[in-house]
């Protein structure tokens, strides 16, 4: 097996099928440094994330993501033998042909999420499910030209075999959305092409939201909102390098930054992956990663005439459902902590607690149990289970964040003020005699609520209930979503049994 080659000593646009030996979190971390990017934050532009106080500890946190898959211990579950050689590759990237292949995705996944306690969403097995499942229906590409079905193809077998992690910027900026992208003030504000030549395309504008984008090797911009005739210079779907000259991050705020002790916000000091707005000025993209090209039906097809949407957000509920047992599991504590647990009210709560995470869970899995294959013998996951608890997800995670707030009442607010209190040995000995609960000393008890406040009520805890909240989009296409997969006729079929009596 060849040594790894450092992506910054190849021509960034270049691919390759060959598999490179898993990449480690030293060489994941290795690859950002070598990548110079451009990133916006405090005022300043951030070349590497890896060093930078804003985006560090998340970057760690992918890297023990990608050491847990590269140890020998987890090889069986977190990948499997490359179809070109042999080795082994990100379970993430397999096309799943059983319903086995489809579960060992999912536990992957899921022991990636249990690692960031599910709150790092884009993580590299997000976006790759999506060029699985673009890969499995590449003639869907084809319907634009034949080389844009081989070209994701290649791409798609690049990312399995360097165990890239891409992530994607797909929705268009909130400029004005009275007006379509090309009637915009200026036809560049919206991400789209400008020129092509015979070696490639040029890209101009904006695009939004990419999360986790200031750590991945690649972005995939494209459009998941239906474009209009018209709209054809947005109608693409490219990979770009992070790196690649002319790309502009625009991160928001990053929470961590406003922690003067981050010993007292233990998630938002390690796990946040940030979102970007990002930028693209006469952006080269060679056509060996172009997949879709000025064509609308491609474009909004790609999505779901392919099984790429079901894959990617397969590994978005394992991790959502890792979460809320995360979140079901604190609040137990909270309340055993404070003797409440056997309290017969807030039993009651807390079954209702676990029935809605529960449902998360088997809706889940019930994904991988009714999944259908098709012509091509690949095995697409449930739509209507899918589309129904992605449908539901706004409201239960409101649901459960606010009986969360209810149970854990006044605890999380009288966490001492700061760390340094107990460096006072006389503030000290008050603390350790009136935090103390009868399960627990002090320390213990104040480390438990500082936690359920950083998920609960701190700025990184409310952005993740905004990220929930708008995760599938807007409710009411997931909705019609749901409609358009459900089996109408048979439940039609009923009542005309009815009316027949």
């Amino acid at each position: 097996m060849n040594a790894r080659t450092p992506i910054a000593a190849q021509d960034i646009y270049a691919l390759t099928s060959q598999t490179r030996p898993l990449r480690t979190g030293a060489q994941f971390l290795a690859d950002i440094a070598l990548n110079p990017r451009s990133i916006v934050v405090d005022g300043e532009i951030c070349t590497d994330p890896t060093t930078h106080p804003a985006f560090a500890a998340a970057a760690a946190s992918i890297a023990k993501l990608y050491d847990f898959a590269a140890a020998p211990e987890n090889r069986e579950v977190m990948t499997y033998a490359s179809p070109v050689d042999g080795q082994p590759v990100l379970r993430a990237c397999q096309i799943p042909r059983s319903h086995a292949d489809l579960t060992a995705k999912r536990i992957a996944s899921e022991k990636w999420a249990e690692l960031t306690f599910g709150l790092m969403g884009r993580s590299p097995d997000h976006v790759a499910g999506f060029f699985v499942g673009y890969a499995a229906k590449p003639e869907v590409f084809a319907r634009g030209g034949e080389q844009f079905g081989r070209n994701v193809v290649a791409f798609y077998e690049h990312i399995r075999a360097t165990h890239a992690y891409v992530t994607y910027a797909i929705v268009p900026p909130q400029i004005d959305r009275s007006k379509p992208a090309h009637e915009q003030s200026d036809p560049t504000l919206y991400a789209g092409v400008t020129r092509e030549t015979e070696e490639g395309i040029y890209i101009s504008g904006a695009q939004q939201l990419a999360t986790g984008a200031v750590f991945s090797d690649y972005i995939q911009l494209s459009c998941i909102h239906p474009l209009r005739p018209g709209e054809e210079n947005y109608a693409i779907s490219v990979a770009i390098p992070t790196g690649a000259e002319g790309v502009k991050l625009f991160a928001r705020k990053p929470y961590v930054l406003n922690l003067r002790d981050r010993e007292e916000y233990p998630l938002t000091s390690r796990f946040d992956e940030s979102d970007s707005f990002v930028v693209f000025k006469d952006v080269f993209v060679p056509w060996s990663h172009v997949f879709a090209y000025r064509n609308l039906d491609v474009t909004f097809q790609q999505w779901w005439n392919t099984p790429a949407h079901l894959y990617g957000n397969l590994q978005a509920q394992a991790r959502y459902a890792t979460k809320l047992r995360f979140l079901v599991g604190l609040v137990q504590a909270m309340n055993e902590v404070t003797g409440h647990d056997r309290n017969p009210p807030l039993m009651v709560l807390m079954g209702e607690l676990a029935a809605y995470a529960s449902i998360v869970d088997t809706m889940l899995k019930s994904q991988e149990t009714v999944a259908t294959f098709d012509e091509d013998g690949v095995l697409w996951p449930s739509k209507v289970a899918l589309y129904s608890v992605m449908a539901l997800q706004p409201q239960i995670n409101a649901k459960m964040m606010d009986m969360a707030r209810e149970m854990t009442g006044a605890g999380m607010l009288t966490v001492p003020s700061s760390i340094r209190d107990e460096a006072n040995p006389e503030i000290a000995a008050e603390i350790a005699r009136y935090y103390v609960s009868g399960k627990t000393d002090a320390r213990a008890r104040i480390d438990l609520m500082r936690l359920a406040w950083d998920f609960i009520g701190s700025e990184f805890g409310n952005r993740h209930q905004q990220y929930e909240k708008f995760y599938g989009g807007a409710s009411h296409i997931v909705k019609m979503n749901v409609l358009r997969n459900y089996d109408m006729p048979r439940a039609k079929a009923l009542v005309q049994q009815a009316l027949a009596l």
